[in-house]
């Protein structure tokens, strides 16, 4: 969405404004492998988005194209497309169309309440579940957990926004107001704003309202689902207030930072559940009842223990500092990989650019490892660096690029080679991340 990507600059600089809150405040509220891990997961998610978004809004458009209300009722009337402001070359630029503010606040308050029942199924139906609960694992709440995304759970939840569509909301005013809906939700994910006024409180999600939402405690667990309005969740007894700070994670820790991983795991044991159970209406159960519920032949229920502050131990493997900062540059490098590649895309999709996307991925899980001090890291990075500095020499010697970016390639890719295997010995641990 152009919304997002225009705010993409604001993001950044609230993430750069809350480390100085917590630097002033000497409160810690972030640790770089979890913060690269949810940036890890918000560029996934960007990336597996240049493919899905045709589907999930091109279905949005055929359904208020060819089956809206209009089509068929002929008293209902059409919805204004058209900005609030001005409304005409006759028209004043400061003069409010008043149907158009109408139709937009309109949109605004609908997009938000099918927000708030997308969300609520996606965490009481497991198979939802398991695409949504990337945004809920890190044991931290910061602003860059904001742009912890899933990159499977937006292909399911789609559906839930074309009655939408059924009513004939046009396409353009669904697209923005959602995008408006994300970047305010991307606000309250801070510790540094207590409580605010009661006014806000009782209608607006705030941060304490979102801070519940993301708590692992058993009496925070599926509350507060709303993403501007908090009064959904008051009318539908979904409601919680925040009593104390809550414990932030998800039931069963994923100990992991590996993007791919983050996206997959509950999939997996999903479906080693599945295979487990001889009856076909407990497989059902296991995709479509809520998250926890097992027959009795695996345990039953899993019921979500006590926690508390004083005793939670995060996930938090120590690294060598040289090689953290390997990294941390690795990361800085795919990063801006990704934003060319999201560039790119808008003008057309070709074999080039899902090989530069492909590498992205790799880059992030290469990042992850070492961050886990896997073994497994050793070969993926070695591997990736190899092809790199290759590629990087045959675009210098072919002439395929500019000089400066092919050899600083080969340079760069040189030099991480080096460090890698200098530290080596670190990427000890052997197991993969524990399924659930």
């Amino acid at each position: 969405m152009h919304v997002i990507q225009a705010a993409i600059p604001l993001f950044f600089l609230c993430i750069v404004l809350e480390l100085l809150w917590s630097q002033r405040t000497g409160r810690r509220i972030s640790r770089l492998n979890d913060a690269l891990s949810d940036l890890s997961c918000g560029v996934l998610s960007q990336m597996v988005g240049i493919f899905d978004k045709a589907l999930t809004l091109g279905a949005f458009i055929w359904v208020a194209e060819h089956l809206r209300v209009q089509r068929t009722v002929a008293f209902v009337a059409e919805w204004p497309n058209r900005p609030i402001f001005g409304g005409g070359e006759a028209a004043a630029p400061w003069a409010v169309d008043g149907a158009a503010l109408a139709a937009w606040a309109a949109a605004f308050v609908l997009v938000d309440f099918c927000y708030y029942w997308s969300h609520r199924m996606s965490h009481e139906v497991n198979v939802l579940w398991a695409g949504h609960v990337v945004h809920h694992q890190s044991e931290e709440y910061n602003l860059s957990v904001a742009l912890r995304q899933a990159s499977i759970g937006k292909a399911m939840t789609w559906v839930f926004y074309l009655p939408l569509a059924l009513i004939g909301m046009p396409w353009q005013l669904f697209v923005v107001s959602h995008g408006l809906n994300l970047i305010y939700q991307f606000l309250i994910h801070t510790r540094a704003v207590g409580q605010m006024g009661r006014l806000t409180e009782w209608v607006l999600n705030t941060p304490s309202h979102h801070r519940v939402h993301h708590g692992v405690n058993p009496k925070y667990q599926d509350t507060n689902y709303g993403g501007v309005f908090i009064v959904f969740d008051r009318w539908f007894g979904t409601f919680q207030g925040e009593e104390e700070e809550p414990v932030y994670g998800i039931t069963k820790p994923l100990r992991s930072w590996n993007p791919l991983w983050a996206n997959l795991h509950v999939f997996v044991q999903m479906a080693r559940d599945v295979r487990r159970t001889p009856a076909w209406g407990d497989r059902l159960r296991i995709v479509f009842g809520r998250p926890g519920w097992r027959p009795a032949a695996l345990g039953g229920p899993e019921r979500p223990a006590e926690v508390s502050a004083e005793t939670f131990e995060k996930f938090d493997p120590p690294v060598p500092a040289p090689l953290a900062v390997y990294g941390f540059v690795q990361f800085a490098v795919a990063l801006i990989a990704s934003f060319l590649v999201l560039r790119s895309a808008a003008q057309g999709l070709d074999a080039g650019l899902a090989a530069a996307a492909f590498f992205v991925v790799v880059a992030l899980a290469g990042v992850a490892g070492v961050f886990e001090r896997a073994q497994w890291a050793r070969p993926l990075e070695t591997a990736r660096l190899v092809a790199l500095g290759v590629a990087s020499a045959v675009l210098a010697v072919t002439g395929g690029a500019p000089a400066l970016i092919t050899w600083g390639g080969v340079v760069f890719a040189g030099v991480s080679l080096l460090v890698l295997w200098r530290y080596r010995g670190a990427l000890t641990e052997v197991e993969l991340a524990p399924i659930m």
